[in-house]
């Protein structure tokens, strides 16, 4: 039978008869010569149910559509597949098999109907559903899918056996379908450098990985840490200090993270209330104020601290640091609670905009490319779902390629700047994210890096991280320089920040990552050598003081 007259006999059928008919195509596709059906099969099929419910049923048991086919309808974007798997690898430029395949679309009543049902990313839940509705509805579904089937399968035809996966904006392949879990919830604080987390959900990251993944708005860092060690959710977005603080037990009971990625590079800055303009020009002006900073275990603070020191601040006697909710920053430094904070974005911008304070410092300027936050998950949960803790890593380090271009920074601010994400006015976003902003001192600046995004953990920033945590004995009962000392700041930074596999998934994406794991980090007052923090720290002390 010709492909032409197959397509001819199907629009003359019923729903039901179409697809019995599907069943009864020749042994040798017509497409690619193969023989995907055994005789036996063939001649079996003869006597096969009308029932789309059953008959689909059948195929499955009898292994004509394969499991892998079905994961790729569940999971494959219908916008992408549309585009990617209909025009450029269904069709092959053939007219008679574009016409067989627009004849199976019809069975599912149009195209829209065929790729929503059978390719949607939500297909999984809507088979879920369907089981608890009509007869009908199930029918409806399960016919839609075995048309859905039919064209992964035809789609593969003469080139693999292995259905096609769809490529991402950043060129990547999504992740097999070998997951232990696909409903997520991954806590966040709403801010920018929270972007890769955030904007998978509306950008679709997530769904192209097979997630059903949401984002879960944290009122604090605190509240993310309980959250995480109650196991309420399954990852999440974490300051870069808080996976080594939390797994050697500072602040908190031991509790074991991970960090899998860097979220975002610089991002953060120093911004002072408005009544205190034209008083500071450096860290010796801090003298006597009330700064607010994240979470004690922050690169704000440690930011912080570097930066005061230098102008012989003593950050513990000299200052009031305390940790201040990025949400509450902008009505505290208004109220007059705090004089100034070293804060994520957007509430550095936002204070500009609502004529609250001003930029004093971007942290770029402090330590150009260091890093912020992190997405990271409990050792417990990767153990447990160590495929799913793959495809989502890749998921975000993808997504974080994707908002490192210019080009892209507009879409993803208007994206994330939705009242379920940061709930922020989308220009402050912008600004923020593409660097074109006011700092409140009358000057209109152009810095396409005030915050980047590279995923790369690298194991230096682990070192300075542990080094600063001796330095300033956040505790003050020298528990971090006693546990570092004893179990060595590269074995620290090796255990918990995954950096091998950071390099592993970015290469399968396509990305070219470093091939190195440690480097010498250069800040404004000096630089860092990974290999010796400790003589980084003693020097610092001789220097400054404290």
């Amino acid at each position: 039978m010709t492909l032409l007259s197959a397509q001819e006999v199907l629009q003359g059928l019923d729903n039901s008869d179409r697809l019995h008919h599907l069943s009864n195509l020749s042994p040798s596709c017509d497409i690619c010569g193969k023989q995907h059906f055994s005789t036996d099969h063939s001649e079996f099929m003869q006597s096969m149910p009308q029932d789309p419910v059953d008959l689909v049923d059948d195929l499955v048991k009898m292994g004509i559509y394969k499991e892998n086919q079905f994961r790729v309808a569940e999971t494959i974007n219908t916008y992408e597949l549309r585009q990617a798997l209909f025009l450029k690898r269904v069709g092959q430029n053939n007219p008679q098999r574009e016409k067989l395949i627009l004849a199976l679309c019809e069975q599912a009543g149009g195209l829209e109907n065929a790729f929503a049902a059978a390719f949607g990313p939500q297909a999984g839940l809507f088979f879920a559903d369907s089981i608890r509705n009509s007869g009908q509805t199930r029918r409806e579904f399960l016919r839609n899918m075995a048309v859905g089937a039919a064209l992964v399968t035809l789609a593969s035809c003469g080139t693999s056996t292995t259905p096609p996966v769809e490529e991402s904006p950043t060129g990547g392949a999504a992740a097999p379908g070998n997951l232990e879990k696909t409903d997520l919830k991954i806590g966040f604080i709403p801010i920018t450098c929270a972007t890769p987390i955030i904007m998978s959900e509306p950008l679709g990251f997530y769904k192209k990985y097979g997630f059903n993944a949401k984002v879960v708005k944290m009122p604090s860092w605190g509240a993310v840490r309980d959250s995480a060690i109650a196991g309420e959710l399954d990852a999440y977005h974490m300051l870069a200090p808080m996976p080594i603080a939390m797994t050697l037990g500072l602040g908190s009971a031991a509790f074991g993270v991970k960090l899998a990625s860097i979220q975002n590079i610089n991002g953060q800055a120093i911004t002072v209330a408005n009544r205190h303009k034209g008083k500071v020009k450096g860290p010796a002006d801090f003298k006597g104020f009330t700064i607010g900073v994240p979470f004690p275990y922050s690169m704000h603070n440690l930011l912080l601290r570097y930066y005061l020191a230098t102008g012989g601040i003593n950050p513990d006697t000299d200052v009031q640091i305390r940790p201040v909710p990025p949400p509450d920053s902008i009505a505290q430094l208004i109220a007059g609670d705090v004089d100034a904070y070293l804060m994520p974005d957007p509430f550095n911008q936002r204070a500009v905009y609502e004529k609250a304070g001003f930029i004093h410092l971007l942290t770029k300027e402090l330590w150009p490319g260091h890093p912020c936050c992190a997405f990271a998950a409990s050792d417990q949960w990767i153990n447990a779902h160590p495929n799913t803790f793959r495809a989502l890593n890749k998921s975000i380090i993808e997504a974080a390629a994707y908002a490192h271009k210019p080009a892209n920074r507009k879409e993803i601010a208007l994206a994330i700047s939705d009242r379920a994400f940061l709930n922020q006015p989308p220009e402050v976003v912008e600004a923020v994210l593409t660097g074109k902003f006011e700092d409140g001192n009358g000057n209109t600046l152009d810095i396409p890096d005030r915050i980047d995004f590279d995923p790369y953990p690298w194991q230096s920033f682990a070192n300075w991280i542990s080094s600063q945590l001796v330095r300033w004995d956040l505790q003050g009962d020298g528990l971090a320089a006693k546990i570092i000392s004893e179990k060595g700041y590269d074995a620290i930074g090796q255990e918990i920040f995954l950096t091998d596999l950071a390099r592993e998934l970015a290469t399968e994406l396509g990305q070219t990552p470093p091939q190195e794991s440690y480097r010498t980090e250069t800040l404004k007052f000096g630089t860092f050598d990974p290999t010796d923090p400790a003589s980084y720290v003693k020097k610092q002390i001789e220097k400054y003081g404290f």
